[in-house]
């Protein structure tokens, strides 16, 4: 591999023959070297391998700038998030995670605290993420001695919960339409069958998760259809009577505020998930 672009002391872009431009980051690795040489590779940590040129090109921009120990604690936080979450990330989230965590550093080493007022709602909504963010936490601790607090975890989770979306939606900006549409899908359920359900079972937790994306399909105006479904959602509806009347509860609610017209497929899983919580609760 031979050296394309020094960035700094500890990252630089190297190009192979037949193959895409990479970033590669190990301390001191551009030491005493200047482009055209090749690359020491027993010096190599990391190895970035973006697919999307803007995406690669504001990475190289931002890896001018941050020190290295931000990246390294920044790349194990992705890779826990990956093998905790069990999940495809977007690649974006190289730096918009590396940014953040960065800047929040930077802030709490002057003495300013952000609030993050979603917390409430990311600890309810993205449990499996928040959770991520706390280990993040941890992470940062033992890289800078410094003890960041869970706002900053709440703001990790929404990373995270960005990074599972589609590429070209940014879930950052609509996190908080999001997750009030999430809110109120859960109102309408409870008012439906006049009752509170356990929060921390895994049928909830599901729920949840499809709301998660059922969300993000309204905000899109992503309409999945089948075919298919119309026999299976008639099966449905006899047999799960009140889930699927609060079903169309949902559906009435999403078309009068969102204009949204929710698809014979998106009704079946609703109610099968409605279904399932009930049952679950009325155990």
């Amino acid at each position: 591999m031979k050296i394309g672009k020094i960035l700094n002391n500890n990252v630089v872009v190297v190009y192979e023959k037949n193959e895409p431009e990479k970033i590669i980051m190990g301390c001191g690795i551009a030491f005493h070297k200047k482009v055209g040489d090749l690359v020491d590779e027993t010096k190599i940590d990391k190895i970035f391998s973006l697919v999307n040129p803007d995406t690669n090109l504001k990475l190289q921009q931002l890896l001018c700038d941050v020190p290295i120990e931000y990246i390294e604690v920044t790349e194990k936080i992705i890779e826990y998030a990956k093998t905790k979450a069990a999940k495809i990330l977007n690649e974006f989230i190289h730096i918009t995670l590396l940014d953040h965590i960065h800047m929040a550093i930077l802030r709490e080493k002057e003495g300013i605290s952000t609030k993050n007022i979603m917390l409430w709602d990311i600890k309810k909504f993205y449990k499996e993420e928040f959770q991520i963010g706390l280990h993040a936490l941890k992470f940062i601790e033992e890289k800078f001695q410094m003890k960041l607090s869970e706002d900053e975890a709440g703001f990790i989770a929404l990373h995270i919960v960005n990074a599972q979306m589609d590429n070209n939606y940014n879930a950052i900006k609509e996190i908080g339409a999001v997750t009030k549409l999430i809110h109120q899908i859960v109102k309408i359920v409870k008012y439906h069958f006049h009752t509170e359900f356990d929060e921390e079972s895994v049928y909830f937790y599901r729920f949840i998760t499809h709301l998660k994306f059922f969300a993000l399909r309204v905000f899109q105006k992503n309409i999945h259809q089948n075919e298919q479904d119309e026999e299976l959602l008639s099966l449905v509806k006899n047999k799960y009577k009140s889930s699927y009347e609060c079903t169309m509860k949902i559906k009435d609610y999403i078309e009068k505020a969102y204009s949204y017209t929710i698809s014979e497929e998106e009704k079946l899983y609703l109610t099968i998930h409605i279904e399932r919580i009930q049952k679950e609760n009325s155990r």
